[in-house]
C-alpha cells in the first residue's frame, strides 16, 4: 500500500482526536513578522549581544543592558504584528471542540488576539504585553512603561517602590512559575493528540510534554521547518510552512 500523504494523515488523526493539546514556539509567529531567536534570521543570531537583555543577572545588574532592552521593546515588531493563518487555524480547532489546552512558549499574545480563549492558553514564558516590578511584584500594561520611555526615561523604575521594571516574561536565569509548568505537563498527560508547532523542542521542561503525551498513548504530530529533538517520537512530521499546513490539518473535517 502506498504511503499516505503526511498532511492528510495528520488531518485524519486530528479529526479522530477528542483532546488535542497544542504546544507552540516562536516558529508560529515568524509568519506574522516576529523573528525567532536562534534561527538563521533570529534576534540573537543577528545580534548576539541582545541575548544579555534576556538574561536576568545581566538585566538586573547593568543599567546599560536595561536601557538597550527598553529601546528594543519600544521598536519591537510584535506591536504591529497580526495573527496569521496558523493562529487562526488553532482557533478553528477550539471552535470544533477539540482543543484541550494551548501551551505556548511565545510572549506575543497573538493566540488570544486571534480568538483563542484565554482560559485555554497556557503562557509558560509570560507576556511581553505586561510589565512587572522585580522588587514589589506590581504588574501593569506594558504600554504605560513604553510611554515613559518614549517620553525620555531610558530606564523607567516602578512608580510604587522604585524597583527595577522588566517585561513580565521569563528571562534566562529566572525561575519558571511551577503552577504554570504543572498545568502544561498535566495537559500533555491528558491529551489524546499532541500537536507541536514551530518549536525545536529543545527547551525543558516544556519539551518533556512530547514524551509524556506519547507515554500516555497520545498521537504526536510535529510541524516545524527544521528537525526537532523529538522527531523520533512523532507519528507524523510535517516540514511545511506553518500557516497553510495548520489551516489544512485543523480545519473542518472533509465530508
Amino acid at each position: 500500500m502506498a504511503t499516505s500523504d503526511p498532511t492528510d494523515e495528520a488531518r485524519r488523526k486530528i479529526d479522530a482526536a477528542r483532546r488535542v493539546v497544542v504546544l507552540t514556539g516562536a516558529g508560529i509567529s515568524t509568519e506574522s513578522g516576529i523573528p525567532d531567536f536562534r534561527g538563521p534570521k533570529g534576534v540573537w543570531t543577528r545580534n548576539p549581544a541582545a541575548e544579555k537583555q534576556s538574561t536576568i543577572q545581566h538585566y538586573l545588574a547593568d543599567a546599560e543592558v536595561r536601557k538597550a532592552a527598553w529601546r528594543s521593546r519600544l521598536d519591537s515588531p510584535a506591536w504591529s504584528a497580526e495573527p496569521n493563518a496558523g493562529h487562526l487555524a488553532l482557533v478553528e480547532l477550539e471552535r470544533r471542540g477539540k482543543l484541550h489546552a494551548l501551551v505556548t512558549q511565545n510572549i506575543d499574545e497573538l493566540h488570544q488576539r486571534a480568538g483563542s480563549s484565554p482560559d485555554k492558553v497556557v503562557e509558560v514564558h509570560g507576556s511581553m504585553r505586561r510589565v512587572m516590578c522585580w522588587q514589589c511584584g506590581r504588574r501593569a500594561p506594558m504600554e504605560e512603561a513604553l510611554a515613559r520611555v518614549s517620553g525620555g526615561e531610558a530606564d523607567p523604575h516602578c512608580t510604587d517602590c522604585g524597583g527595577i521594571l522588566k517585561s513580565d516574561t521569563i528571562s534566562f536565569g529566572q525561575a519558571l512559575v511551577p503552577e504554570v509548568i504543572d498545568r502544561a505537563i498535566a495537559a500533555a498527560a491528558e491529551s489524546d493528540l499532541l500537536l507541536a508547532v514551530g518549536t525545536t523542542l529543545q527547551v525543558q521542561p516544556v519539551a518533556s510534554m512530547v514524551p509524556i503525551a506519547a507515554r500516555a498513548g497520545a498521537q504526536i504530530v510535529i510541524v516545524n521547518d527544521q528537525p526537532t529533538a523529538m522527531d523520533s517520537l512523532a507519528d507524523v512530521v510535517l516540514r511545511s510552512k506553518i500557516g497553510p499546513v495548520l489551516a489544512a490539518i485543523c480545519g473542518v473535517a472533509a465530508l
